[in-house]
């Protein structure tokens, strides 16, 4: 007589335990040594929803930039737990990227709009862009700091750029969409704001902004 077991992934089985303990740290130190992050990005892309909660709860902790697409395509996982997940873990990986240096800088960035100097975050973007350009996540800071200050045209530019240079940035293209509005022109708001949806479907704010620029157009067609 033969059984047919489905052996399930030993890293179901931490995220089981996570979710009883809620002990972040422990959860972390088992997966990091029972997997790699290409293990947990192949998890993520196949694997029962645990799996791919766990892989994506992983991956925001153990991963670097590397891992942005892989969790760029968790944003639209049919699981709304991996979605949600995958929305904080991204933003994650994109503070973990450039040298420790740059990565200080971006924390620097962030700080300063946390405490609405826009002035000094656009300065010490600038700074960055100029030495990184590859860093989406500079741009987008220097973006979200112009539309604070009324640059909407070089906030716009600059959210293109952080897009164009990360595909996946869903904040860039929900900021571009707000720096649409400040510069009246309803048409490229709508379509930034279904990028934004697009690529992250949680954005419920977002969500709201299209169906109102939708009925607005409609009625004045």
């Amino acid at each position: 007589m033969s059984h047919n077991y489905t052996q399930r992934p030993l890293l179901v089985y931490h995220y089981e335990r996570y979710q009883v303990d809620q002990n972040i740290g422990s959860y972390i130190r088992s997966v990091s040594t029972s997997y790699t992050t290409g293990g947990l990005e192949r998890l993520l892309s196949g694997g029962e929803t645990a799996a791919r909660r766990g892989a994506v709860l992983a991956l925001g902790r153990l991963a670097d930039y590397r891992s942005n697409s892989a969790l760029g395509r968790a944003l639209v996982d049919k699981d709304r737990g991996v979605r949600n997940l995958a929305e904080t873990a991204i933003q994650h990986l994109w503070m973990r990227i450039g040298t420790p240096t740059q990565q200080r800088h971006l924390v620097a960035i962030g700080e300063q709009i946390d405490d609405k100097d826009f002035e000094r975050a656009a300065q010490i973007a600038t700074a960055l862009v100029e030495d990184a350009p590859w860093v989406a996540q500079a741009w987008y800071y220097r973006g979200k700091s112009f539309l604070q200050l009324g640059q909407f045209e070089a906030a716009s530019r600059d959210c293109h750029q952080a897009l164009e240079v990360n595909a996946y940035h869903f904040l860039a293209a929900s900021t571009m969409g707000q720096t649409y509005l400040k510069l009246n022109d309803s048409i490229s708001a709508l379509d930034s704001f279904r990028r934004a949806l697009r690529l992250n479907p949680n954005m419920e704010e977002v969500r709201a902004q299209v169906i109102h620029l939708q009925r607005t157009l409609r009625d004045k067609s």
